[in-house]
Order: structure tokens, then C-alpha cells, then sequence
């Protein structure tokens, strides 16, 4: 005879479980998808998602870092001051601009391109067109010296940075005898921005576009300085623009 031990529970019966709830056809599992970089072993495993290519950062703007232009202005070493006009503010000269040492002066200007803030940016760019009417023969000599501050203010990407400069280049072209063709062999540092922004141009339809009249669409800007290079470099320049921009099309050929 068995005998049962308190407190155990009465055994089940057979025919007492539960029906299991099923799955309706068709339905599939979801499994959690892991997401990895590409080119790597788990790349290649089932439910894995592949991140992209990280952006290439080539519109995105630099810092811009203090320049030599604010160090020496705020030290007093410019011959320049402010003198307020009806016309608005320029530059009061406390010397002949004939007779500055341009190899000092005018690469020190150029290194301000890149200066944002009043009253360095004014000075620095209204100091750069008065030394380029007025100094003539002096220009030439200066043009290595000039290519490291274009560079520069170009590699940062600001957009208002680059057309201030491109104004500049195509009032340097113009300044004074074989400087366009002085320029031809430093299209490898000045060109490849430009590449990069050729093409940026406001498609504003059939509206109307008054940066044309400011003179600050960037493409438009490009356009105009790649054809003065052109003009005014020499045999040679055409066929470097086109090595370094391959989309340039000819001013003069066409």
C-alpha cells in the first residue's frame, strides 16, 4: 500500500495540459539586426546592417586660428588709421603708399583674408586694393610670398572668405605686368578649392538673384577668376587651369 505524503499535490491528469498558442503562417521571427562598419567579419554575418562611409567634410568650413595681420595692428606697426568719409569708412595712410616695403607690408596684409571680425577684416582687405593700385613694379618680386596667405584663406571653406579672395586675385592678375603669368606655376596650391566649389551656384529658378549684383555668387566669382588667369597667364596657363579643373572650358580657344 502507498501512501501519500502530505501537502503533495494530487498528481495531473493526462489529458490536462494546456494547448500551446501557435504561430500563424507566414510569420517569421524578427531577429535584432547588429549594425558594424564595413569590411570586417561581422559584415559579412546574417542580420547585419553596414554603417555607410563616414562624410567627407569637403564644403564643411575650418577654424579659422589668430593671424600675424591682428599681432601686428594691434601693436601699432601699420602706418594706417580710420578716417570716416560720406562715402564710408577708408584707410588714412600716414605714408606715400609708393613708398612702403612691399616684401613687409603687403604678405601681412594678405594674412588677414582671413579675418572676420571689424576693424581687422576692413583693413586688411581695403589695405590690400590701395597697395595693389599703387604699387606697380613692386608687385612681381612679392608674388611668392603671397601664395602660403591665398592658400590659406581658401583652405578654410568660409564662403564669404573665398569670394573676398577672389576679388583679390583678379585685382592682383590686373595689377601690374607678368604677374598673371607669375601665378601660373602656383595653380597646384590656389586651383583645387576652386575645383571644389566650381559648380556651387544659386539655382533660384525664376526668381532674382541679388547676390549677382554684390558680386557673391561663389560660382559665378570662380568663373570670372579662372577666365582672368586665363588672359592674363601667358601660353601656358590655359592648359594648367584645365589639369587642375577639368571642367574649365577656354574664354579665348572658344
Amino acid at each position: 500500500m502507498v501512501v501519500e505524503k502530505a501537502g503533495s499535490s494530487p498528481p495531473k491528469a493526462v489529458g490536462d495540459r494546456r494547448p500551446q498558442q501557435q504561430e500563424p503562417l507566414g510569420h517569421v521571427k524578427k531577429s535584432k539586426q547588429q549594425v558594424s562598419d564595413g569590411f570586417t567579419v561581422k559584415a559579412m554575418m546574417k542580420n547585419t546592417v553596414v554603417r555607410g562611409p563616414p562624410v567627407a567634410g569637403a564644403f564643411k568650413e575650418r577654424s579659422t586660428k589668430p593671424t600675424a595681420f591682428r599681432k601686428f595692428y594691434e601693436r601699432g606697426d601699420f602706418p594706417i588709421a580710420l578716417e570716416h568719409d560720406t562715402k564710408g569708412n577708408k584707410i588714412a595712410w600716414k605714408v606715400e603708399i609708393e613708398k612702403l616695403d612691399y616684401h613687409y607690408y603687403l604678405p601681412l596684409f594678405f594674412d588677414g583674408l582671413t579675418e572676420m571680425t571689424f576693424p581687422y577684416e576692413f583693413f586688411a582687405r581695403q589695405g590690400i586694393h590701395d597697395m595693389l593700385e599703387h604699387g606697380g613694379n613692386k608687385i612681381l618680386p612679392v608674388i611668392p610670398q603671397l601664395i602660403i596667405p591665398i592658400k590659406n584663406a581658401l583652405s578654410l571653406r568660409n564662403r564669404q572668405i573665398i569670394c573676398i579672395t577672389l576679388k583679390v586675385l583678379q585685382h592682383l592678375v590686373v595689377s601690374a605686368d607678368m604677374v598673371g603669368e607669375a601665378l601660373v606655376p602656383y595653380y597646384r596650391q590656389i586651383l583645387p578649392v576652386l575645383n571644389i566649389f566650381k559648380n556651387m551656384n544659386v539655382n533660384s529658378g525664376d526668381g532674382i538673384d541679388y547676390s549677382q549684383q554684390k558680386r557673391e555668387n561663389i560660382g559665378d566669382l570662380i568663373q570670372e577668376t579662372l577666365e582672368a588667369f586665363e588672359r592674363y597667364g601667358g601660353e601656358t596657363a590655359y592648359i594648367n587651369i584645365k589639369y587642375m579643373i577639368p571642367t574649365y572650358q577656354s574664354c579665348i580657344l572658344n
